[in-house]
């Protein structure tokens, strides 16, 4: 079936508003941090050292990564190796913006005057394990569909574990940026109860976030807006040189 005769009705509005509420979701966190926590440092202080770990991880570990599981239907009529490339890109990207989000909390805990332990929370060891199994995708990713590639019927046959284990990760790092808002409100906002500012933006976000994490599962697994293979990717398959 040729893209164009697909039934995309709906498709890019909410396509659209996922976008749309992605990036808000990742500008009200980056507000949050900014006015609510003190603003940015790096190690000269460890308080506002950590802010950069929520802020970072939103945007990587959840705005990116869902662009990157999205972007073959977003881009369904480009060609299935430059997909790839992004797909892959995409996903270096996050992971580098991750990596700098550890090492902000990681020096927020080590640093503080006394230290705070690390890895004793249920964040901690969801959030840890998604960043685990994003990492262990993507090598198993490109060990698997790019360069040097396994042949074709192994990569059909690990297609639907890869998809699953993806939008696992994907909930796995909405869950626990759902739990890391929840532990910092009740530690930092003293009159939670009562709705503050504060309270109330903590809130918003997190309804944000799965506002974002259903509109993105439901995009990726619609069957009607599957990316239809190209005569380009047959030809391309062939050849060895998808």
């Amino acid at each position: 079936m040729e893209a164009s005769q697909q039934n995309l009705e709906g498709f890019t509005l909410t396509f659209g508003v996922a976008q749309a509420v992605g990036l808000l979701t990742v500008v009200l966190v980056t507000v949050w941090a900014g006015h609510y926590c003190g603003g940015f440092s790096w190690r000269s202080n460890p308080d506002t050292e950590f802010n950069w770990h929520p802020v970072l991880m939103t945007l990587g570990m959840i705005f990116l990564y869902a662009n990157s599981i999205l972007i073959y239907r977003a881009f369904r009529n480009s060609r299935k190796r430059r997909l790839k490339v992004a797909h892959m890109t995409l996903h270096v990207i996050a992971f580098i913006l991750v990596v700098i989000a550890l090492v902000a909390v990681f020096d927020s805990h080590n640093l503080k005057d006394p230290p705070i332990p690390n890895m004793y929370t249920l964040h901690s060891w969801i959030g840890l394990s998604s960043v685990i199994l994003f990492a262990c995708q993507w090598v198993a990713g490109f060990i698997t569909f790019f360069f040097p590639g396994l042949q074709s019927p192994l990569r059909a046959s690990y297609m639907p574990v890869h998809i699953f284990f993806g939008l696992g990760g994907f909930v796995g790092a909405v869950a626990a940026a759902l739990m890391g808002l929840t532990e910092k409100a009740l530690w930092k906002v003293t009159d939670y109860s009562h709705l503050p500012g504060e309270g109330v933006l903590v809130n918003l976000i997190g309804v944000f976030l799965v506002l974002f994490a259903g509109l993105v599962i439901y995009v990726a697994t619609e069957s009607r807006f599957k990316r239809q293979p190209l005569p380009e990717d047959e030809m391309l398959l062939t050849s060895g040189l998808e």
